[in-house]
């Protein structure tokens, strides 16, 4: 369980290091460019659970806390070893933050000697692994996204499912969450407790992801096991561990459940062809919630932290029984007072800095969860699913799409009086503000990518304006029209399965100008954190004396 005293531990470090020998001042030239963070305790109002509720707590810490074991292995490999190797203390909580060697807000760049570029399989894969070999052996199970890949003694590939790999973790886990259903009072949350530990050891997930979306009056929740392909930069095809547990804002989600409805109506305002917007979204299973979240685990947890979940992401249980997007508001909002309103005060223009709103930044970053459930799950034209049409190309271009969608989604929302909080730019300048924070994360991210490919974007097609003093303000009118455009670009990219010009797009635009990076340079100067550190735990909560 992560804990860092302060974001300027780096600045802490520096000053001791004139006491220090020379390998701990060799170690105090690499943390001066790392990555800063904030810390931030997670906690939640816990009158709001029942007796029975409180006493689950400690298996599902215990069982969410075995994801970061698994995530670490999966990241790295042997964590023990790294960090014991490591005797700086703020380097080593700065391995610990980033799940190992790399700044994986500073584009996967190692801070420590003899550390090689890190691989893009992460160790889900050989590090010596090529595309070349690996598809050349036509393994069965090649794009399996419950296995490992490793080496036989004669150094032939062969893989190896996660529920082998990691039986006596995943052991461990089950038995917590088959506690935590013997505590369960809630008839639903309890049948898929039960299952999500059969699902553990049996790498079968569909009836734990059916019966989590179809939970619908639990207030304590629970996600756990391989859920995000984010970690596999080399295909994008297998999982990583992670774990959240979360406590239901029962008041904010009853705000949110009416925008489900609208996503058959909003699915065929796209402004793209028919055929790019012939699927029709599970209304019926779409659920929108508010959530406080008071654990993050393994991938989750790694570097940026998640303020929002759309699950599960299984195309085929998408399409018959919907999606759970979930708004981690705690987190959102730590990130909004701690990161967003200070970038705003350097980078927005003062007259637009009014509008920048929590209920901005919340609406469009839910709105970008819905989004993920618009377009289209297969090719138009034969390719198979989007996902495995643009393999490892997909991750970043789908968080693209996210992103502008949801702002297209808000814009449309707005101007048919369906979404009446706040004014048009309340969102818009909201959103510029958040590519600036975004944009922070790095290209090694698929979500950082996404952000750089809409702000190069806009800036092509005028939808901002960087004035003299070194601040932006939003154009009203070539905002709406630059989101409706990269819409449909990404949309028919998507459709037409076209991972050709998906690289040639990230290409072009997934990247930091040098204009972009001198202001970005000015955000670290003012002593602005890239994201938050968590402080979390029962101790947190105060239910350990």
């Amino acid at each position: 369980m992560l804990k860092l005293s302060s974001y300027l531990f780096i600045l802490v470090t520096l000053l001791a290091a004139c006491s220090q020998g020379p390998e701990e001042e060799s170690a105090a030239d690499y943390i001066e460019g790392l990555t800063t963070y904030i810390p931030v305790k997670l906690t939640t109002d816990l009158s709001q659970l029942t007796e029975s509720e409180k006493q689950m707590l400690p298996h599902l810490f215990a069982a969410a806390d075995v994801m970061n074991e698994l995530f670490w292995i999966q990241a790295y490999g042997d964590k023990e070893q790294l960090l014991s190797s490591i005797p700086n203390p703020q380097l080593r909580e700065f391995a610990r933050i980033n799940y190992g060697p790399w700044d994986r807000l500073d584009n996967d760049k190692p801070f420590l000697d003899n550390v090689e570029t890190k691989p893009a399989g992460s160790n889900i894969y050989p590090v010596d692994i090529t595309k070349e070999e690996f598809e050349e052996l036509g393994l069965p199970d090649e794009k399996d996204q419950y296995s490992m890949v490793r080496r036989d003694s004669m150094g032939k590939l062969y893989t190896i499912a996660y529920n082998e790999f990691f039986r006596p973790q995943l052991e461990k886990a089950s038995g917590h969450l088959m506690q935590a259903a013997e505590i369960c009072e809630d008839g639903e949350l309890k049948n898929y407790l039960e299952l999500r530990a059969k699902a553990l050891l049996s790498n079968r997930y569909d009836a734990s992801d059916i019966a989590w979306i179809n939970m619908k009056n639990n207030t304590l929740d629970i996600i756990v096991g391989p859920t995000e392909n984010y970690e596999d930069k080399l295909y994008n095809y297998r999982t990583a561990y992670e774990a959240y547990i979360l406590v239901k804002d029962k008041s904010w989600s009853a705000k949110l459940e009416k925008y489900a409805s609208y996503l058959p109506q909003l699915q065929a305002n796209l402004p793209v062809a028919d055929e790019y917007k012939a699927e029709t979204p599970n209304s019926d299973g779409a659920q929108l919630n508010a959530y406080d979240v008071i654990f993050y685990a393994g991938d989750c947890n790694a570097g940026s932290k998640t303020i929002a979940v759309n699950l599960p992401n299984d195309e085929r249980l998408q399409l018959e029984y919907g999606t759970r997007r979930s708004q981690l508001k705690n987190a959102m909002k730590a990130k909004f007072d701690h990161i967003l309103l200070p970038i705003s005060d350097i980078l927005i223009s003062e007259e637009q800095r009014k509008h920048i709103t929590f209920n901005a930044f919340f609406s469009n970053t839910m709105f970008h969860e819905v989004a993920h459930g618009l377009g289209i799950k297969e090719t138009i034209n034969g390719k198979g699913m989007v996902r495995q049409a643009l393999g490892e190309q997909f991750s970043a271009l789908e968080e693209g799409k996210a992103d502008v969608l949801g702002l297209y989604m808000v814009t449309q929302l707005k101007e048919q009086g369906l979404l009446q909080e706040g004014e048009m730019m309340d969102y818009y300048v909201t959103f510029l503000a958040g590519i600036f924070r975004s944009v922070r994360f790095g290209a090694s991210s698929a979500h950082g990518k996404a952000n750089m490919l809409r702000f190069n974007y806009f800036n092509q097609q005028e939808a901002f304006t960087r004035n003299e003093d070194g601040t932006y303000a939003v154009n009203m009118d070539k905002m709406k029209d630059a989101i409706a455009g990269l819409s449909a670009l990404i949309l028919r990219l998507q459709g037409d399965g076209n991972k050709e010009g998906v690289i040639a797009l990230m290409k072009k635009d997934g990247n930091v100008a040098e204009a972009l990076q001198a202001d970005l340079d000015r955000l670290s100067t003012a002593g602005i954190p890239v994201d938050v550190v968590f402080e979390q735990g029962l101790d947190v909560l105060g239910m350990v004396e």
